[in-house]
């Protein structure tokens, strides 16, 4: 996130150990958050699994944590609070 300059970021572990980063997009009225700009950035490279996803800085909107659930409904979904716990979503 201090590289990005952002205060969120999302990391996705897909099926085969490849991990994808991403950060929240805006651009004007457009904005993806951070849980679906890694979603894309992984399915852009063609993954067929999720094993994990983990979000910092942000939470995650029950429609977004529906999607990844619909893309796979084996991924843990994780979320970093501000104590640095892990906790499951």
């Amino acid at each position: 996130m201090a590289r990005s300059n952002s205060i969120s970021a999302a990391a996705l572990r897909d099926n085969t150990g490849r991990t994808y980063v991403a950060v929240p997009v805006k651009s004007g009225d457009f904005e993806v958050e951070s849980l679906l700009a890694v979603l894309v950035v992984a399915k852009a490279s063609g993954i067929s699994g999720i094993e994990a996803i983990v979000i910092a800085g942000e939470t995650a909107s029950a429609s977004s944590i529906a999607l990844i659930k619909s893309e796979d409904l084996g991924a843990k979904i994780y979320s970093v609070s501000d104590k640095d716990e892990l906790i499951s979503l």
